[in-house]
């Protein structure tokens, strides 16, 4: 309504007989609205407050609602004031996204205090469970919580990461009433197969409860994999991640041209600040360190300088605070004043856009490492290097150096995996929230 209210007031400037049809066609165009969201299942609630299958959803209601309304115009014949749909329909959406955008962060923030989660539980196999466990509460946003656990026979005591198991397999109907829950998280296992898990789907039938499957590969996203039947068999069909080709090429042009418009329009403010670290004590306005980049390559990064002149020589004396191959220190003596205020901001990284420019970087990626750090790399930590590294990337947004060395790989692994522009986008986004929180960055 708000929208059709706009329309009128631009296309019209007043109310007049004349407008009284597009008067009773705001009325009406919410109706619509509301039953085409629904036909497009865009309020079902699996789908609300994670991912972007529900902004999907309603972005695709307003395009074939716009198409269904000038079809409707074209057959009947209306006379229907363009300047009027074109400010209608297309506002409505973006409402409608602004809205659920809205309500998404408030769903998260009752989230992340533990209220709003759906009651979980998980079965499978005790280490499965246990890591399964330990993702929910890093990401309470997906609003899933583990109360109870069922475990294999044998194994059926105890707890797993403080949560108590309260029975083996067959156990799990009567667990699911026993904890009130009204979810239940399968972990592949050789236990469950397909005839078991019918079994325990006919079961949980008849309470309502949500039967989730977490396949084996947990890191594969949904872009990756579809599910074709095969001789009456539900296959899970997994494509390789496409790491050439012209959707890379695509990436490759965006990152340039957003690297050439951000370097225009911060200009001042980089040699304001190159001024600032320049002045504020000995030793040069940028900091040059190499690093390793797509599939090996080394190259020169570019940072302004937030530590003192001398801090490499005063490294050997120094201990990390963290585990793995990083070396990262909360209260390091060698960062400057200034350097601490770059660094909490990531103002110091600004100047990491011409790396973009020149082709050694990428916007999003994995965070680019030292060549010392990738002399101790495995296999597995090697497969980051088959993309070019990013200014900022999911160890970015999911808590910067807070993360330990593991689950930082584990982040840059799952971009690798699971790349798209669109998830470009969302990383890009979230990007401006964790900066202005300043949080992990040391």
């Amino acid at each position: 309504m708000a929208a059709g209210a706009v329309a009128i007031v631009v296309r019209f400037g007043e109310v007049t007989p004349y407008v009284a049809p597009y008067l009773v066609l705001s009325l009406v165009l919410p109706v619509l609205w509301v039953a085409a969201v629904a036909l497009n299942r865009a309020y079902e609630a699996r789908l609300v407050g994670v991912g972007p299958e529900e902004f999907r959803r309603i972005t695709r209601c307003g395009f074939f609602l716009t198409a269904g309304v000038a079809i409707a115009s074209y057959v009947t014949k209306t006379d229907l004031a363009r300047g009027y749909v074109v400010l209608d329909l297309p506002l409505m959406t973006a409402l409608t996204l602004s809205s659920r955008y809205a309500l998404r962060l408030a769903l998260h923030h009752r989230r992340a205090r533990g209220r709003c989660m759906r009651r979980v539980v998980a079965v499978g196999h005790r280490s499965s469970t246990a890591e399964l466990v330990r993702r929910f509460r890093r990401e309470p946003y997906h609003g899933m919580q583990i109360v109870g656990v069922c475990l294999p026979r044998g194994e059926a005591a105890g707890t797993v990461e403080g949560v108590p198991v309260f029975g083996d397999f067959s156990d799990v109907p009567l667990v699911v009433g026993q904890v009130a829950a009204d979810t239940v998280a399968v972990l592949a296992c050789p236990e469950l197969d397909g005839t078991a898990l019918r079994r325990l789907a006919w079961r949980l039938e008849t309470t309502r409860t949500d039967l989730v499957v977490a396949p084996a590969l947990m890191e594969v996203a949904g872009p990756r994999t579809t599910i074709r039947p095969v001789a009456g068999l539900p296959l899970l069909h997994v494509e390789h991640p496409e790491l050439s080709g012209f959707r890379q090429l695509l990436k490759n042009l965006f990152d340039r041209a957003v690297a050439l418009l951000a370097i225009a329009v911060l200009a001042p403010v980089l040699a304001a600040l190159a001024v600032a670290v320049r002045s504020s004590g000995p030793g040069p306005a940028l900091f040059r360190q190499t690093r390793v980049g797509r599939d090996g390559a080394e190259f020169t990064i570019l940072k302004l300088r937030t530590m003192s002149p001398d801090a490499e020589r005063r490294k050997v004396h120094l201990v990390s605070d963290a585990d793995g191959v990083l070396f990262k220190i909360r209260d390091d003596p060698r960062v400057t004043p200034l350097g601490a205020f770059l660094r909490r901001y990531s103002l110091d990284e600004l100047p990491q856009l011409f790396n973009v420019l020149a082709g050694d970087m990428s916007l999003v990626g994995p965070r680019p490492p030292l060549p010392e750090e990738v002399a101790t790399y495995g296999d597995d930590v090697r497969r980051r290097l088959v993309v070019r590294p990013g200014m900022t990337g999911l160890w970015q947004v999911n808590g910067r150096s807070d993360l330990s060395w593991e689950e930082s790989v584990r982040l840059d692994l799952r971009y690798v995996e699971n790349w798209s522009l669109t998830l470009d986008l969302q990383i890009l986004w979230k990007t401006w929230s964790a900066v202005a929180r300043g949080s992990g960055a040391y």
